[in-house]
């Protein structure tokens, strides 16, 4: 029982929208078979009291409106308002106990004390089983059914994004606390000195007395938004950012599904990477059960409270409810549940709220969303994990503006994210008064407690042990050292290999990164190196120039991003009876690169190559210099140029590399290479073009589809180095950019064509089999189809040399693969088949089918 502690609600101010002119009905006890009462015998008392509070949603941390507060067996008590704040006396002292009823929640009881006339509560709320139970129908339609057929009907009007365009300042706030995790816990962790942290516990939220939390990261941003919608434009400007916490960028990849916009009149929903039927999707009957359940007023209006389950267990749908406005058929608010059995990892709670208030008295505009999610490991619900918290709120709304045409319309700004020179100059002053909202006591806790720690010699020491581990990398200073995982590796020409890994850092020069190794062979006795510069002239849109020569042993056969075995795990997982192919290379290579807003790029490069390979692969007879005579290595000089467009293409920026979150739309990729010879002793005079297409999209409820589509022309008579060696894997870990089924070396082609596809299904059948259901497991299936040729010529020169290569004139490369991921929420299994072509004599069977296995680590 809380006593004493007077709390209100905090919700935005929507003045600035309009006046709010809500009405609240007279108390009244709803004895709908939903809400459960528990009768406790009453004393009267005669003396006056009273009783004001605030009843919140457990979750959510939102105002429960038109909650029901009341003395049992008297007819005195209330209705919360919009807010969930609630107010009223008793005159003559009557009962010892207060009783909260809410439609969809649980009763709860308070005691009240003897001889005490003033109450102040807060009282959290916890949803009921998320099941609606059956009833017999009566001649007629369902009204609810009825209801929902008018809502489906009246979408487009409702929706806000069916004006021209709108705008608003967006006030968006993240907050991440630890939970589950108690003091004594904490000091009990077997890692040196953790005593010494006791302290932040301080700061753990006490508001909460069933699930205490500590704040450690708090974001906040307030910037000005625009939407038009034809032609489709954007444009947001940060105007004030600050953070505080752990500055990590994998702790912002790993939260950066909760920014997602969400729109609930759409008809899926994006959580994290899966998408959810909405509650009002044109296709809701189909996937929901619905009850009416109450009827209040709003804003001078009719609301009608409604209630919605899934209509099968498995599928991608929320429980919940929403109050919708009568007659007009917009939603008022919607509160929004992931059922704790959806198959989501490292989730085990989500919810998401929005509230709407009318704009000019024709549109009810989204004025607070917000997105709530319980981060544990597998299997771990009672494990210390993490808790997600993001809260938009919407001010200053206008609708069908000039003024927002002229913004979007202005040729000076072309970004669709414009950050502020001064966002992260702020000072406090400007955030308090800025804020939509005030920050809550735990949101001040981590500005106390992260200001600390930053202080503290030993807490610095353990943040970089464990960017250590995550990154592979150490910093001392200027310069860093790593990764680790490559000092050592091991193969049949160098024998061990020994490397010692280096470069810059920024706080040597923010713009120009230095990198390289020294390694050593045990069996080769030979030393080999690379070093390499980046030289960012522009870091948006990004301008750079890139510089590298390496005097190596080469492992790779393409740019498909094959996976280096450079690594202490190289051999572990290497199928067993296949001989290494491996050559030593000198390459020098120099690249300008320049983007454009709009996600067009291109990049210009020279590159020089001597390629000397190791037995089994053959050199006798194929390889010649710029004079024509034979020798026993490849020697060639190339100029290209790349051509990339890839449309709202979103990156994870670090200070010199970043990482690519991908696009919406597809990325299409040409690359231009000419050989010269007689530059620089090359022997060769060749012409290359190759053209990519890849994608990634949803077919909800049906999964997400990812594809390439490839090809390429080759002009010239040229040795194997310089054909396209298509890329095999030789290893038993899965990888999407090779064919798994393909020896390296093994196919060559001067013209080519192919894709690859794969579709992941999500649950599957395994979301109606019970126990497997609980697993998580996912389905999928992929196909890699490669159509390919070689001149005569090439044929002639390549072929027959001592080593077998082979051609696809005849027949097509196939292979088709299904499989299991998401085993333990870490693991995925595949099992890949080779259709064709046909194996050698020599060959096993084990060449047609094989198994392999990969970590994800996917939500």
């Amino acid at each position: 029982m809380i006593l004493g502690l007077n709390v209100c609600a905090q919700s935005i101010d929507s003045s600035k929208v309009l006046a709010d002119s809500t009405s609240f009905n007279q108390p009244r006890i709803n004895t709908h078979d939903s809400i459960s009462t528990i009768e406790i015998v009453t004393k009267q008392q005669n003396i006056e009291r009273s009783f004001n509070g605030v009843i919140k949603d457990i979750n959510t941390g939102e105002g429960i409106p038109f909650a029901t507060i009341f003395l049992p067996g008297t007819s005195l008590g209330t209705s919360a308002d919009l807010n969930g704040n609630f107010s009223f006396t008793d005159p003559h002292g009557h009962g010892d106990t207060l009783r909260i009823q809410a439609v969809g929640y649980t009763t709860q009881n308070k005691k009240l004390e003897k001889g005490k006339n003033e109450f102040s509560f807060y009282i959290e709320l916890l949803r009921t089983d998320n099941t609606l139970e059956e009833f017999v129908l009566r001649p007629g339609e369902d009204p609810a059914v009825v209801l929902m057929r008018q809502i489906i009907a009246h979408k487009p009007e409702n929706n806000p994004d069916r004006t021209q365009n709108y705008g608003y300042e967006i006030y968006n706030k993240l907050e991440v606390d630890l939970q589950r995790l108690s003091k004594e816990q904490f000091e009990k962790l077997p890692i040196p000195y953790m005593r010494k942290f006791s302290f932040i516990y301080k700061n753990m939220d006490s508001t909460s007395e069933k699930s205490p939390f500590l704040p450690f990261y708090l974001t906040e941003t307030l910037s000005d938004y625009y939407f038009q919608r034809t032609p489709k434009k954007t444009r947001e400007f940060i105007k004030a950012s600050q953070m505080k916490g752990v500055k990590n960028e994998s702790i912002t990849q790993f939260m950066g599904g909760m920014y997602q916009n969400i729109n609930s009149y759409n008809n899926f929903i994006p959580v994290f990477d899966k998408q959810f039927v909405s509650p009002i999707s044109n296709q809701g009957l189909f996937y929901y059960k619905y009850r009416i359940k109450d009827t209040q007023q709003a804003y001078g209006h009719d609301i009608i409270l409604v209630q919605f389950t899934p209509r099968r267990n498995g599928e991608n749908c929320f429980y919940g409810d929403f109050w919708v406005v009568d007659s007009v058929y917009a939603l008022q608010r919607i509160n929004m549940e992931v059922p704790k059995d959806a198959n989501i990892n490292w989730v085990n709670r989500v919810s998401l709220y929005q509230e709407f208030a009318p704009i000019k008295d024709t549109l009810w505009f989204c004025i607070k969303d917000k997105f709530i999610a319980d981060f544990v490991a597998p299997y771990g619900a009672k494990l210390p994990g993490f808790i997600g918290r993001k809260t938009t709120t919407y001010q200053n709304i206008l609708v069908n503006d000039t003024a927002i045409v002229r913004v979007l319309s202005n040729p000076k700004i072309k970004d669709d994210v414009t950050i502020s020179d001064t966002s992260r100059n702020k000072s406090e002053a400007f955030w308090t008064t800025a804020r939509h909202d005030t920050l809550n006591k735990n949101e001040r806790a981590i500005y106390h407690m992260i200001d600390t720690l930053e202080t503290l010699p030993f807490f610095i020491r353990y943040k970089n042990l464990i960017k250590f581990f995550t990154t592979g990398k150490k910093e001392f200073g200027p310069i860093e050292l790593g990764p680790y995982w490559n000092v050592y590796s091991s193969n049949p020409i160098e024998g061990r290999r020994f490397r010692f890994s280096m470069g810059t850092t920024a706080q040597l020069m923010k713009n120009i990164h230095l990198e390289g190794y020294l390694a050593y062979g045990t069996k080769d006795k030979e030393w080999k190196y690379k070093l390499s510069g980046l030289w960012l002239i522009k870091k948006h849109p990004r301008a750079s120039i890139r510089a590298s020569y390496v005097h190596d042993i080469d492992r790779s056969t393409s740019s498909y991003d094959q996976v280096t075995n450079d690594n202490i795990f190289s051999r572990i997982f290497r199928k067993p009876g296949i001989p290494w192919k491996m050559a030593m290379v000198d390459e020098l290579r120099a690249e300008w690169k320049h983007e454009y807003y709009g996600g067009f790029s291109h990049s210009f490069m020279a590159l020089h190559r001597v390629y000397d390979p190791y037995a089994p692969l053959p050199d006798v007879n194929i390889f010649h210099d710029d004079n024509g005579k034979p020798t026993d290595r490849v020697t060639n000089t190339e100029i290209a140029a790349k051509l990339r467009f890839a449309y709202k293409e979103k990156f994870l920026d670090g200070n010199f590399n970043r990482i690519s979150l991908g696009s919406k739309f597809p990325i299409i990729e040409m690359r231009i290479g000419l050989g010269l010879r007689g530059v620089w002793n090359s022997g060769y005079n060749y012409k290359k073009i190759s053209l990519t297409i890849s994608d990634k999209f949803k077919i909800a409820p049906l999964g997400e589809i990812q594809y390439d589509v490839f090809g390429g022309r080759i002009f010239g008579t040229l040795p194997y180095p310089l054909l396209e060696i298509h890329p095999g894997n030789e290893f038993f870990y899965f990888n999407k950019h090779s064919f798994n089924m393909m020896n390296r070396y093994e196919f060559v082609s001067d013209r080519y064509a192919g894709l690859n596809i794969e579709h992941n299904i999500g649950g599957g059948v395994f979301n109606y089999i019970p126990y497997l259901k609980k697993l998580k497991m996912r389905q999928f299936w992929t196909a890699k189809v490669l159509y390919g040729n070689l001149s005569d010529a090439n044929k002639l020169l390549n072929l027959n040399k001592g080593y077998i290569f082979r051609t696809l004139n005849t027949d097509p490369y196939i292979e088709l693969g299904t499989g299991v991921s998401n085993i333990l929420q870490l693991f995925r299994i595949d099992f890949v088949w080779r259709v064709s072509p046909n194996l050698l004599p020599n060959e096993g069977p084990d060449r047609y089918f094989g198994i392999f296995g990969s970590v994800q680590f996917k939500f």
